[in-house]
């Protein structure tokens, strides 16, 4: 009697790429965010809140320059600031992750590093659009409009995810190099509100002291509520003496957002990388 022996050969396993890696990581980020649904809260809730108590709390003491009204003048603005504000989202998500483990888990699969952040910044973006397209439906049931166009319109929407791609590495940044989530809120919110608010977004900087002015007009968010007024006509005349950005709001968002990623995306992987060492 032969008995014959069959040997089975385990088929190679390929690594992912690049792209197959980091969609993984998005659809589990908003998978969590599914199971919980109270992350939503700053993107939904508080989004109605602020554009709501910002119209009619401060509409009536604020007068824009030109015919615009102060809701037509908030939205770009407040907009802008809620791109801004993601970069502490992916902040406080990626300490957390780096905290409990969750990145020495993925450090163990056989994907690239990279992907992990690349996932995690697109994810946030994901996260922070649900919050401009809230605004946006609340903006239009107060009485915003974009009124110059779907083209224009689409453009404007698109320097907010350009700008709030390049704030997401600041966030990462800021997120490799602090030890706990405490300390990245507190950070990230000590510079947040400043940035946001000594700029254009609420009030017009033609009011401001000279110095205070100068500092409002070459901010970075300043030129992108600018621009995104242009885009929508949602803007009046600016004065002959405004500083360049805001005379040229739209060419200025852009290098912005790129300067910004060329500075923060390398500093980001490498705080990442230093890291993931430990």
């Amino acid at each position: 009697m032969t008995t014959t022996t069959t040997s089975t050969t385990r088929p190679p396993i390929s690594p992912p790429s690049m792209l197959r890696a980091s969609s993984t990581v998005v659809w589990r980020n908003l998978i969590h965010i599914k199971r919980m649904p109270e992350m939503l809260m700053d993107v939904t809730v508080q989004s109605i809140m602020f554009v709501l108590l910002f119209a009619y709390v401060f509409g009536g003491s604020i007068n824009p320059p030109g015919d615009v009204s102060y809701k037509e003048f908030l939205l770009p603005g407040i907009m802008a600031q809620t791109m801004v504000f993601s970069s502490a989202v992916v902040a406080m998500g990626l300490t957390n992750d780096l905290q409990k483990g969750i990145v020495d888990r993925l450090k163990s699969l056989p994907i690239s590093r990279s992907s992990v952040l690349v996932g995690r910044s697109i994810s946030s973006l994901i996260h922070s659009s649900i919050g401009i397209a809230v605004m946006g439906v609340t903006g239009v049931l107060i009485g915003w409009r974009i009124r110059d166009g779907v083209v224009s319109g689409v453009l404007g929407f698109v320097l907010l995810l350009l700008f709030g791609f390049a704030m997401i590495w600041l966030g990462i940044w800021v997120g490799s190099l602090m030890r706990t989530v405490e300390a990245v809120q507190g950070f990230m919110f000590t510079v947040m509100f400043p940035l946001t608010f000594v700029a254009n977004t609420f009030a017009p900087t033609e009011q401001m002291p000279a110095w205070l002015r100068f500092i409002a007009e070459w901010n970075p968010v300043s030129a992108l509520t600018q621009a995104c007024r242009e885009l929508w006509g949602n803007t009046s005349p600016i004065a002959a003496d405004a500083a360049w950005p805001l005379q040229n709001a739209v060419l200025a968002s852009i290098i912005w957002s790129l300067l910004l990623t060329a500075v923060f995306a390398p500093l980001a992987l490498r705080a990442y990388r230093q890291r993931s060492k430990d």
